[in-house]
Protein backbone atom coordinates (compact mmCIF):
# COMPACT_ATOMS: atom_id res chain seq x y z
CA UNK A 1 0.00 0.00 0.00
CA UNK A 2 1.18 3.64 -1.03
CA UNK A 3 1.43 6.01 1.37
CA UNK A 4 0.62 9.98 1.27
CA UNK A 5 3.66 12.03 0.80
CA UNK A 6 2.00 14.21 4.32
CA UNK A 7 2.23 10.05 5.99
CA UNK A 8 5.41 9.96 4.38
CA UNK A 9 6.77 13.31 5.93
CA UNK A 10 5.48 12.71 8.70
CA UNK A 11 7.09 9.00 9.88
CA UNK A 12 10.38 11.00 8.41
CA UNK A 13 10.16 13.89 10.81
CA UNK A 14 9.30 11.00 13.70
CA UNK A 15 12.05 9.60 12.86
CA UNK A 16 14.75 12.13 12.71
CA UNK A 17 13.61 13.93 15.88
CA UNK A 18 12.20 11.27 18.48
CA UNK A 19 15.79 10.25 19.32
CA UNK A 20 16.17 14.14 20.07
CA UNK A 21 13.42 14.65 21.80
CA UNK A 22 13.43 12.02 24.21
CA UNK A 23 16.94 12.96 24.84
CA UNK A 24 15.67 16.27 25.41
CA UNK A 25 13.17 15.51 28.09
CA UNK A 26 15.32 13.12 29.66
CA UNK A 27 17.71 15.46 30.45
CA UNK A 28 14.65 18.13 31.68
CA UNK A 29 13.54 15.41 34.56
CA UNK A 30 17.34 14.71 35.02
CA UNK A 31 18.40 18.24 35.73
CA UNK A 32 15.35 18.68 38.53
CA UNK A 33 16.27 15.54 39.76
CA UNK A 34 20.24 16.39 40.41
CA UNK A 35 19.46 20.48 41.34
CA UNK A 36 17.21 18.73 44.06
CA UNK A 37 19.75 16.09 45.33
CA UNK A 38 22.09 19.36 45.67
CA UNK A 39 19.71 21.10 47.62
CA UNK A 40 19.61 18.42 49.94
CA UNK A 41 16.28 16.42 48.27
CA UNK A 42 16.34 12.29 47.83
CA UNK A 43 13.49 12.08 46.32
CA UNK A 44 14.34 11.42 42.85
CA UNK A 45 17.23 9.25 43.51
CA UNK A 46 15.14 7.16 45.83
CA UNK A 47 13.11 7.07 43.48
CA UNK A 48 15.10 5.54 41.25
CA UNK A 49 14.45 8.68 39.26
CA UNK A 50 18.06 10.62 39.49
CA UNK A 51 19.01 8.69 36.27
CA UNK A 52 19.78 9.20 32.31
CA UNK A 53 18.70 5.87 31.43
CA UNK A 54 15.12 7.15 29.41
CA UNK A 55 12.85 3.59 30.37
CA UNK A 56 12.13 5.44 33.88
CA UNK A 57 11.47 8.56 32.80
CA UNK A 58 9.27 7.87 29.88
CA UNK A 59 5.04 8.61 30.04
CA UNK A 60 3.06 6.65 27.24
CA UNK A 61 1.08 9.49 26.67
CA UNK A 62 3.42 12.61 26.70
CA UNK A 63 6.64 10.82 25.62
CA UNK A 64 4.89 7.95 23.24
CA UNK A 65 1.19 9.52 21.89
CA UNK A 66 1.45 12.49 21.67
CA UNK A 67 4.66 13.62 19.98
CA UNK A 68 3.35 10.92 17.60
CA UNK A 69 0.53 12.49 17.20
CA UNK A 70 1.93 15.86 16.45
CA UNK A 71 3.43 14.39 14.11
CA UNK A 72 0.74 13.07 12.40
CA UNK A 73 -1.11 16.46 12.50
CA UNK A 74 2.10 17.82 10.56
CA UNK A 75 3.72 20.15 13.07
CA UNK A 76 7.11 20.72 12.50
CA UNK A 77 9.23 20.10 15.65
CA UNK A 78 8.03 17.21 18.35
CA UNK A 79 6.86 18.39 21.43
CA UNK A 80 5.96 16.32 24.42
CA UNK A 81 6.77 15.75 28.30
CA UNK A 82 8.43 12.68 30.28
CA UNK A 83 7.08 11.33 33.80
CA UNK A 84 7.37 14.76 35.81
CA UNK A 85 10.64 13.92 38.53
CA UNK A 86 9.58 13.52 42.45
CA UNK A 87 10.02 16.25 44.09
CA UNK A 88 10.00 17.34 48.06
CA UNK A 89 10.59 20.99 48.64
CA UNK A 90 10.14 20.48 52.25
CA UNK A 91 13.51 18.82 52.25
CA UNK A 92 15.45 21.63 50.62
CA UNK A 93 18.55 23.01 52.47
CA UNK A 94 16.53 26.55 52.05
CA UNK A 95 12.91 26.60 50.57
CA UNK A 96 12.83 29.30 48.03
CA UNK A 97 16.32 29.34 46.89
CA UNK A 98 16.04 25.46 46.72
CA UNK A 99 12.58 26.01 44.70
CA UNK A 100 13.92 28.84 42.08
CA UNK A 101 16.93 26.85 40.96
CA UNK A 102 15.33 23.39 40.90
CA UNK A 103 12.68 24.88 39.24
CA UNK A 104 15.65 26.46 36.84
CA UNK A 105 17.38 23.56 36.34
CA UNK A 106 15.10 21.46 33.76
CA UNK A 107 15.23 24.52 30.71
CA UNK A 108 18.87 25.16 31.95
CA UNK A 109 19.71 21.37 31.25
CA UNK A 110 18.07 21.90 28.02
CA UNK A 111 19.44 25.06 27.15
CA UNK A 112 23.25 23.49 27.53
CA UNK A 113 21.92 19.80 25.24
CA UNK A 114 20.98 22.77 22.91
CA UNK A 115 25.12 23.89 22.95
CA UNK A 116 25.90 20.19 22.73
CA UNK A 117 23.74 19.36 20.37
CA UNK A 118 24.88 22.04 18.50
CA UNK A 119 28.51 21.36 18.99
CA UNK A 120 28.03 17.90 17.45
CA UNK A 121 26.28 18.98 14.10
CA UNK A 122 29.47 21.24 13.72
CA UNK A 123 31.79 18.72 14.38
CA UNK A 124 30.04 15.92 12.05
CA UNK A 125 29.76 18.46 9.63
CA UNK A 126 33.59 19.56 9.49
CA UNK A 127 35.32 16.02 10.72
CA UNK A 128 33.01 12.88 9.26
CA UNK A 129 33.12 12.13 5.57
CA UNK A 130 29.78 12.60 3.81
CA UNK A 131 30.31 9.20 2.23
CA UNK A 132 29.43 8.05 5.74
CA UNK A 133 26.49 5.85 5.82
CA UNK A 134 24.39 7.75 8.35
CA UNK A 135 25.97 11.12 7.54
CA UNK A 136 22.49 12.93 7.02
CA UNK A 137 20.68 11.31 9.48
CA UNK A 138 23.02 12.24 12.63
CA UNK A 139 23.00 16.03 11.29
CA UNK A 140 19.73 15.68 10.81
CA UNK A 141 19.11 14.18 14.30
CA UNK A 142 21.15 17.18 15.81
CA UNK A 143 19.94 20.13 14.12
CA UNK A 144 16.70 19.28 15.34
CA UNK A 145 18.44 18.91 18.70
CA UNK A 146 18.66 22.25 19.04
CA UNK A 147 15.76 23.72 18.16
CA UNK A 148 13.43 20.97 20.29
CA UNK A 149 15.73 21.38 23.42
CA UNK A 150 15.40 25.33 23.12
CA UNK A 151 11.69 24.44 22.69
CA UNK A 152 10.86 22.42 25.47
CA UNK A 153 13.21 24.69 27.71
CA UNK A 154 11.46 28.21 26.56
CA UNK A 155 8.11 26.49 26.64
CA UNK A 156 8.56 25.96 30.65
CA UNK A 157 9.75 28.87 31.59
CA UNK A 158 6.33 30.44 30.66
CA UNK A 159 4.58 31.64 34.08
CA UNK A 160 1.94 29.02 33.82
CA UNK A 161 1.20 26.54 36.59
CA UNK A 162 2.47 23.64 36.69
CA UNK A 163 5.49 25.03 34.67
CA UNK A 164 8.65 25.69 35.29
CA UNK A 165 8.49 29.47 35.25
CA UNK A 166 5.50 29.56 37.86
CA UNK A 167 7.54 27.98 40.49
CA UNK A 168 10.40 30.16 39.63
CA UNK A 169 7.62 32.86 40.63
CA UNK A 170 6.03 31.05 43.49
CA UNK A 171 9.91 30.91 44.86
CA UNK A 172 9.18 34.75 45.44
CA UNK A 173 5.52 35.14 46.68
CA UNK A 174 4.65 35.24 50.12
CA UNK A 175 2.93 31.23 51.39
CA UNK A 176 -0.80 32.80 51.12
CA UNK A 177 0.29 34.70 47.71
CA UNK A 178 1.99 31.18 46.32
CA UNK A 179 -1.95 29.57 47.12
CA UNK A 180 -3.71 31.74 45.27
CA UNK A 181 -1.53 31.86 42.33
CA UNK A 182 -1.72 27.97 42.54
CA UNK A 183 -4.75 28.16 41.82
CA UNK A 184 -4.81 29.15 37.96
CA UNK A 185 -3.56 25.61 37.70
CA UNK A 186 -7.28 24.03 36.97
CA UNK A 187 -7.16 26.71 34.02
CA UNK A 188 -4.05 25.60 32.99
CA UNK A 189 -4.84 23.28 30.04
CA UNK A 190 -7.77 25.72 28.55
CA UNK A 191 -5.31 28.45 28.44
CA UNK A 192 -2.85 26.05 26.59
CA UNK A 193 -5.36 25.42 24.31
CA UNK A 194 -6.68 28.90 23.88
CA UNK A 195 -3.38 29.92 23.34
CA UNK A 196 -2.50 26.91 20.44
CA UNK A 197 -6.17 27.67 18.64
CA UNK A 198 -5.35 31.03 18.93
CA UNK A 199 -2.39 30.71 17.08
CA UNK A 200 -1.09 33.16 20.14
CA UNK A 201 1.29 30.16 21.41
CA UNK A 202 3.62 30.59 18.53
CA UNK A 203 5.15 33.83 20.31
CA UNK A 204 7.54 31.50 21.78
CA UNK A 205 8.45 30.10 18.48
CA UNK A 206 10.68 33.46 17.94
CA UNK A 207 12.54 32.97 21.09
CA UNK A 208 13.23 29.53 20.23
CA UNK A 209 14.32 30.34 16.09
CA UNK A 210 16.01 33.35 17.14
CA UNK A 211 18.43 30.89 19.66
CA UNK A 212 18.31 27.92 17.83
CA UNK A 213 19.70 30.29 14.73
CA UNK A 214 22.01 32.20 16.71
CA UNK A 215 23.94 29.20 18.09
CA UNK A 216 24.12 27.37 14.83
CA UNK A 217 25.72 30.53 13.70
CA UNK A 218 28.21 31.25 16.58
CA UNK A 219 29.20 27.35 16.61
CA UNK A 220 29.44 27.34 12.49
CA UNK A 221 32.00 30.32 12.90
CA UNK A 222 33.72 28.83 15.71
CA UNK A 223 34.30 25.49 14.02
CA UNK A 224 34.86 27.35 10.78
CA UNK A 225 32.58 24.96 9.26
Amino acid sequence: MDLSPEIQQGIQRLGYQFVPFLMAVVAHEFGHGLMAYWWGDKTAEESGRLTLNPIPHIDPIGTLLFPMMNMAFGMTVMFGWARPVPIDPRRFRKFRPGLFWVSLAGPLMNFIMAVICGMLFCAISKWVSPTFMFYKEFGTMLEFGVYINYGLGIFNLLPLPPLDGSKMVESFLSFSAMQKYERIARFSPFILLALIFTGAIHFIGVPILFMGDLTLSLLTFAFRV
